[in-house]
């Protein structure tokens, strides 16, 4: 019997597979908000300590895309802020969902993961969420993703993507076996360390493999006037300083709507201002910065000019198709946290009595309020997605993911093409891999922005793939390679303790 009701289960997905597989016409819209904030100053996070912020640099954005094929309606949206805890997401997909024919599940929302942002999630290590601008933004993330829905035309679509290595690099590296760095805590386990310099003998070279693939979904109407751009990379980000901006991503967005702005208004007269999208990759352990070669001058300007203009020449490339099928699929799962032994809350006591309500000051001030929130928070809850358009798959997942694990998603993805969103609909910290847990540092220390179980990598892996299976009707592909070299497994060896 419960074979034949697997194998009955097994029909239905099938069956619901092929219903949802039924090509359409697409229609497809574009807007954008600003999100900047109305009242300064404004709490700021992004860093190890709480930062005040008076001044706004460049405008912040919610950026949304509709896409519907007549019996599926899907929206995408990106937000130019460092983190948003799943509760706003829920906020922003209830009023969007209000206003629109769009049911929550089948709204994505993600963060770009701009350092230059005003925080709207409480223990981002020692920042606070800022409340009015906690109140302000999902009322516009709907705002978003409710024109983008009103704006909705017949349209075309088409998938390209290309490798860019020259603009993302492992940003974590390995220490020498000799080298070993003290924790918070004052332990010595810190074998792989984010940023380590360029060229420094105390490293001897990235913990992991890049993901430099940059993606692109481009939209425009059937009379050829672009729509929108969505655009997937993986770099951390490119940094500003002090002050509210978009970062590089915002830079990116203005060159890509400029160009296609000028496009769409020699095409036609009354066409909305068309939407360029960065969506965050697989950045955890990536940046912009190549530590392996001398320090190299440049600015975030030149960055994000060179990253547009690969962007605008890969586009043309791009064959586009009236007919799409379109799928979303969504699973809620409780992992658990690494919680604090009454060894390490014995530690953070006195340092908790001693700062009363101050703000830390330091990081093992930082990580001693951290151990109270994971004592008192020993599980989470996380939202995770898949989409697929056409035969391009899409993963959003709320945490900050290793280019590995983006690597692992796209070799196993049952469609032609697969990219990643972090940060998206939450924010539930950093995911190694367990074998990069063992070489401990910044992404492994606990805390809310990186405090899951070790084996929730894995556990995030697999659902996510169980949701392309379902959202493709077809299995995950088989691989069977290592996407370490041979010389980071030597490395990585030499540096973790005897067994």
């Amino acid at each position: 019997m419960r074979r034949l009701a697997i194998c009955f289960l097994g029909m239905l997905i099938l069956l619901g597979a092929g219903r949802s597989a039924t090509a359409g016409v697409l229609r497809a819209g574009a807007a954008k908000a600003d999100v900047s904030p109305r009242t300064l100053p404004a709490i700021r996070n992004g860093g190890f300590l709480e930062v005040v912020d008076d001044k706004v640099l460049d405008p912040l954005h919610a950026r949304a895309l509709v896409l519907d094929d007549g019996s599926e309606r899907l929206a995408i949206v990106v937000v130019d802020s460092c983190m948003m805890p799943r509760e706003l997401c829920d906020q922003a997909k209830a009023l969007a969902a209000a206003g629109t024919k769009l049911r929550r599940e089948r709204i994505l929302i993600s963060a770009t993961h701009t350092h230059s942002a005003p925080s709207v999630m409480d223990f981002t290590l020692g920042a606070r969420a800022d409340r009015a601008y906690t109140e302000y933004l999902p009322g516009k993330i709907a705002e978003a993703i409710v024109e983008a829905d009103r704006r909705l035309v017949p349209a075309e679509w088409g998938h390209t993507s290309f490798h860019a290595p020259n603009h993302t690099h492992c940003r974590r590296w390995i220490h020498q076996p000799d080298k070993i760095d003290v924790d918070p805590f004052g332990d010595r386990t810190v074998r792989a360390m984010m940023h380590p310099g360029y060229q420094n003998p105390a490293y001897v070279g990235p913990s992991g493999p890049v993901d430099d693939e940059l993606s692109l979904l481009a939209i425009r109407s059937i009379d050829g006037a672009p729509i929108a751009l969505l655009a997937n990379y993986s770099m951390h980000y490119f940094g500003v300083g002090r002050g509210f901006s978009a970062d590089y991503f915002g830079r990116f967005c203005d060159l890509v709507e400029a160009r296609d702005g000028a496009d769409a208004a020699a095409r036609a007269k009354n066409a909305p201002a068309p939407v360029a999208i960065m969506s965050q990759g697989t950045s955890g352990d990536l940046h912009w910065m190549d530590y392996s070669q001398s320090k190299r001058a440049i600015t975030i300007d030149e960055y994000a000019s060179q990253v547009a203009a690969l962007t605008l020449e890969a586009r043309q490339r791009v064959e586009y198709r009236r007919e799409v099928s379109l799928a979303m699929a969504e699973r809620t799962i409780e992992l658990g946290r690494r919680l604090p032994s009454p060894e390490r809350l014995a530690w953070a006591r006195p340092l908790n009595e001693a700062r009363g309500e101050r703000r830390p000051k330091d990081r093992p001030e930082v990580y001693a309020e951290q151990a109270v929130y994971l004592h008192e928070h020993p599980t989470e809850t996380l939202v995770l997605q898949a989409a697929r358009i056409g035969d391009v798959g899409i993963t959003a997942i709320p945490n900050e993911v290793f280019s590995i694990t983006g690597l692992k998603l796209k070799a196993q993805s049952p469609l032609l093409k697969t990219f990643n969103i972090e940060l998206a609909n939450g924010a539930s910290g950093y995911i190694p891999p367990p074998e990069q847990h063992a070489l401990g540092g910044y992404t492994t220390w606990p805390a809310r922005t990186a405090g899951l179980e070790v084996q929730a990598e894995p556990k995030i892996v697999d659902t996510v793939l169980e949701l392309l299976e379902q959202v493709s009707g077809q299995p995950r592909r088989k691989h069977e390679g290592d996407f370490y070299t041979p010389e980071m497994r030597a490395q990585m060896q030499a540096v973790l303790p005897l067994k």
